[in-house]
């Protein structure tokens, strides 16, 4: 399969699994109304099922769409603002710094503007003022971000996927990327960076993250691709996403 063609695929089981969402259907149900098996439909999803039109109609019909509204947009260019989502130890800003050099583009960590904006470090902006103002200073600086010009790659926060808002509204703007690890090597990560916060006077903190990641896994899987991280340098996870990205 050429890079093209990839790409191509890729967005298109993008619209596919956002419009069964948006159905709120889930894999069995669509394969029942289709007669398509959920390996199939899940190959589909992730852009490695090359579709016919007769799959395509079936589809669409089953999600109450045409082929034509499935097909619109597949064939754009990629976005050229590209955003890396994840728990804190996916590795975002890391990669994200690999893949701006590759890209020849800005890298740019939301959290650090939002810092800026509030004049606060995070940890001091929710003690003071607590989680509605994080969201707010997250919606408008990611405002900012997007006035900045088309081509640059940003590091979200942890939490972004949960504000429905600006999750939205960076899906709409960016090409997203969920980095998924094991709960372990977020952890792992963390640690080795020098973070002791986990750990303070939180001996279930392990549970507690796999808790948080299960909640959030749904949220992560609405990202336009995911690349596994697991046991990769950050060089190749970078040229694992333009890849997907279909940038040559």
């Amino acid at each position: 399969m050429v890079v093209g063609e990839k790409a191509f695929l890729g967005r298109l089981g993008a619209r596919l699994r956002s419009r069964r969402e948006e159905q709120g259907l889930s894999l069995a149900e669509l394969a029942r109304r289709t007669g398509l098996s959920r390996r199939y439909l899940t190959e589909a999803e992730a852009g490695r099922a090359n579709l016919s039109m007769g799959v395509l109609l079936e589809l669409a019909e089953a999600l109450g769409s045409r082929p034509s509204a499935l097909l619109a947009g597949a064939d754009e260019r990629p976005r050229e603002r590209i955003a890396l989502l994840g728990l804190r130890g996916a590795g975002k800003s890391t990669v994200g710094r690999e893949l701006a050099r590759l890209c020849e583009a800005p890298f740019v960590e939301l959290d650090a503007l939002v810092e800026e904006r509030a004049g606060l470090a995070l940890r001091e902006l929710f003690e003071l003022h607590g989680a509605e103002a994080f969201e707010r200073y997250e919606a408008e600086a990611l405002e900012k971000v997007l006035s900045r010009g088309e081509r640059l790659v940003l590091a979200t926060g942890g939490s972004l996927v949960t504000h429905a808002a600006t999750f939205q509204r960076l899906r709409e703007t960016c090409s997203t990327v969920w980095l998924r690890a094991e709960p372990e090597e977020h952890f792992a990560r963390v640690l080795g960076q020098g973070d002791r916060r986990p750990m303070d006077a939180r001996p279930r903190a392990m549970d507690e993250l796999r808790a948080i990641l299960a909640a959030r896994e749904a949220l992560y899987a609405r990202c336009d691709h995911v690349v596994t991280t697991s046991e990769k340098h950050p060089l190749a996870i970078a040229r694992e996403v333009r890849s997907q990205l279909g940038i040559a």
